[in-house]
């Protein structure tokens, strides 16, 4: 391995490279790559830094450098290095500076953009110090693994129709849009492993309804496994799936979210949200929007707290849990919403809900539940609702109550609704 990395090393010096320039060395890098690719072998950049852009590798190449030490410094806006159709490659111990410049303008404007690469490794790299993103990848299969991004104006990471991606041990922090963006051109299987990332500090730099400002940002994509991740610090939510299927969200930890924390909306079928801590957000767990087919969903054993409403929308209500299709809501502890438990349904907007052994502390209202003509089963039982002051359970007609506390008289419900067994303290 020593040889082979003198061979590296003595080729990058060769090529005429000098890590401790001043001057613009895209020309001497470029012919380095395509030398080292050439041979299909290896390039070691020594520790330094070198100002670069506009690099391309089309070929199967090992690139790699000093973690921390070896610096590709963009020389001008747009990607250091692009990537096009080159299997095989792999980065790793390479710093990508941006040195705060802009994107070149374009959708993938990033420091690192790679397109139809398959078996693509990247490992103990850094990306940082651009108004664009810090990686792009369009059709690409492989990892991203323990590498950080930071101090970005867009994306921290955007891939898009991947291929077989995992993203696993990164750390991401002060991006301007999503840290992780995962999306499909249309709804399809995507089946993209997000596990064991660290996020702190997403802006929506760009504005909308949460378009940006999130953790992890799901498009589409089918098969998502988002599981054992810490978020903190996201304008909107630690993860949000718009419309994608079949997604497990499982094991994050996540604190000071200032919309929903966990939001799986819009034209999604098939999800699991399960073992999510959730402390200090504005809203717990969304799995909405019946109107749109969103459906078919379990959410149990999630920890929600201190759930303080407010947040970019002033009129969203402050709920551990709102659910409305289809769905099993179990084992779950809520305490101390500033209005809502659970919610169950949201006028019409109700079918087939299963609400079982979820203890309910500290909430105005413990439960909520739809109660207006048109909404469909509910079955609430064996729940454990304590300090509910303005009701443990109350029919709704949409944010306004409908009803007594049903908790107090079960017979007095509506006929869609089943109550059984709730303990109220």
């Amino acid at each position: 391995m020593a040889a082979g990395l003198a061979f590296a090393s003595t080729a990058a010096a060769a090529s005429g490279l000098d890590p401790q320039s001043e001057r613009d060395q895209s020309k001497e890098l470029q012919a380095a790559l395509d030398k080292a690719a050439a041979r299909g072998g290896a390039l070691f950049l020594p520790a330094g830094r070198y100002l670069a852009s506009g690099l391309r590798l089309e070929q199967p190449l090992h690139l790699s450098g000093v973690p921390g030490a070896t610096i590709l410094l963009a020389a001008k806006p747009g990607p250091i290095l692009e990537l096009s159709n080159a299997p095989q490659v792999t980065l790793s111990g390479l710093c990508f500076d941006g040195a705060g410049l802009d994107g070149d303008g374009t959708s993938r404007s990033a420091l690192l953009a790679a397109a139809g690469c398959q078996g693509l490794v990247i490992s103990s790299c850094s990306f940082s110090a651009s108004k664009a993103s810090g990686m792009t990848l369009l059709e690409c299969s492989g990892r991203v693994v323990d590498s950080r991004f930071g101090d970005f104006g867009k994306a921290g990471l955007f891939a898009l129709d991947s291929k077989g991606l995992e993203i696993a041990g990164n750390h991401l922090h002060d991006i301007g849009n999503n840290a992780i963006q995962v999306w499909t051109s249309d709804r399809r299987q995507d089946g993209t492993l997000i596990i064991g990332n660290r996020i702190e500090r997403v802006a929506a730099n760009d504005g909308g309804d949460g378009q940006n400002g999130n953790g992890i940002n799901i498009f589409r994509g089918g098969g998502v496994t988002v599981a054992n991740n810490r978020i903190t610090d996201c304008a909107f939510s630690a993860v949000r799936d718009n419309s994608g299927d079949n997604i497990t969200i499982a094991n994050n930890n996540c604190a000071r979210i200032t919309e929903t924390a966990i939001f799986v909306e819009f034209a999604f079928s098939g999800a699991v949200v399960t073992g999510n801590m959730l402390e200090s957000v504005s809203a717990g767990i969304s799995i909405t929007n019946y109107n749109e087919g969103g459906r078919l969903a379990v959410c149990a054993n999630n920890v929600v707290r201190d759930v303080k409403g407010g947040g970019p929308n002033p009129n969203a209500r402050a709920f551990g849990i709102s659910v409305e299709a289809d769905t099993v809501v179990n084992a779950n502890v809520i305490e101390n919403s500033a209005e809502i438990g659970l919610a169950i349904g949201w006028g019409y907007y109700l079918r087939n809900i299963n609400a079982g052994g979820n203890i309910i502390r500290n909430c105005p209202i413990g439960i909520a539940v739809s109660a207006v003509p048109g909404a469909q089963s509910a079955l609430i039982a064996n729940n454990l609702i304590s300090g509910a002051t303005r009701g443990a359970i109350l029919g709704m007609n949409h944010a306004d109550p409908a009803t007594g506390d049903l908790a107090l008289r079960p017979d007095e419900a509506p006929s869609h609704l089943i109550l059984r067994n709730n303990l109220i303290s």
